[in-house]
């Protein structure tokens, strides 16, 4: 038998109902650990005082362009809001021989991922934004513990200056959405809006060659049917539940969607492949906005 990593405790992964490790949909209750630490509740609080007195300067991680076009759309920078995760990968039981996904990993990487999510979107609410744009989720790795990967969630929290209740989610929250300041302009321009972040993981094993095969395909230019099958069946499991996620929100579509594949800390034969998106509707006057002439004064 080969190992993968695998949730430490196991509940958290294994108490989640199989429909989660399918479809991805349930949300991490509030009472799961998704509440803010101290530090960056004081920070929070802060940025809101600042905020209802009118003082001091707000912070985002927009580039001047998206600056402007958000402010042009009639939403200001609230602050730059983040969320994070470190979580233990422990470990799953792979067949050496058989390629298969890792359910309870599959589980592990949604919650670590929605935890982080979620935290970002509570410090957007406690600012009271409507939105959460430019969103960026990574993974990065430290020295102290192999099996340890800290999820990290950041944006910028945004809010109309004219207050539209339609904007936030069913749960009272923001929106979130990874598009950058100039696509976010584009969309609503167009008559469309977002909803929220969205992705679908998949962490799969794929089987070892026997020494036959390799022997029998050395020096040929072939296929290799086996990880051909494996990365086809992965991304659509993690496509299938990105599209889950999008309409668990009541979204329309998805839109900006990537995707991508990393071993992470599981060896070169378990991998997770990743796909997000950014779940949007649409309005019923939705269209191309109408271009605007421009003449040229030059001779």
């Amino acid at each position: 038998m080969a190992f993968g990593r695998r949730d430490q405790g196991q509940d958290n992964a294994q108490q989640m109902p199989q429909g989660q490790v399918q479809a991805q949909g349930q949300q991490v209750p509030a009472e799961s650990g998704t509440q803010l630490p101290p530090a960056a509740m004081q920070r929070v609080q802060r940025l809101a005082q600042r905020e209802q007195q009118d003082k001091g300067a707000f912070t985002s991680d927009l580039s001047v362009n998206e600056f402007v076009l958000v402010h042009k759309l009639g939403f200001e920078p609230l602050g730059y809001v983040m969320g994070t995760s470190i979580y233990h990968i422990g470990y799953q039981f792979q067949n050496w021989g058989r390629s298969m996904e890792l359910e309870v990993l599959s589980a592990a990487m949604f919650h670590a991922r929605s935890l982080a999510i979620e935290r970002m979107r509570s410090e957007a609410h406690a600012l009271g934004a409507d939105g959460v744009v430019g969103v960026n989720l990574r993974i990065q790795r430290y020295a102290w513990q192999q099996g340890e990967l800290e999820f990290m969630a950041e944006g910028t929290a945004i809010r109309a200056r004219q207050p539209n209740p339609a904007y936030k989610l069913r749960d009272g929250g923001p929106f979130t959405s990874d598009l950058s300041g100039q696509d976010f302009y584009t969309l609503v321009r167009a008559g469309h809006f977002p909803r929220a972040f969205v992705f679908g993981a998949c962490v799969y094993h794929v089987a070892h060659q026997g020494l036959r095969q390799t022997l029998k395909m050395a020096g040929q230019n072939m296929e290799m049917p086996q990880f051909t099958e494996a990365a086809y069946t992965a991304r659509e499991l993690a496509m299938t539940r990105m599209e889950d996620e999008a309409n668990k929100f009541g979204a329309d579509g998805i839109v900006g969607v990537t995707t991508g594949v990393n071993a992470h800390v599981w060896g070169e034969h378990a991998s997770e492949f990743l796909a997000v998106g950014t779940g949007v509707v649409s309005s019923p006057e939705s269209g191309l906005p109408e271009p605007t002439m421009i003449m040229s004064l030059n001779v």
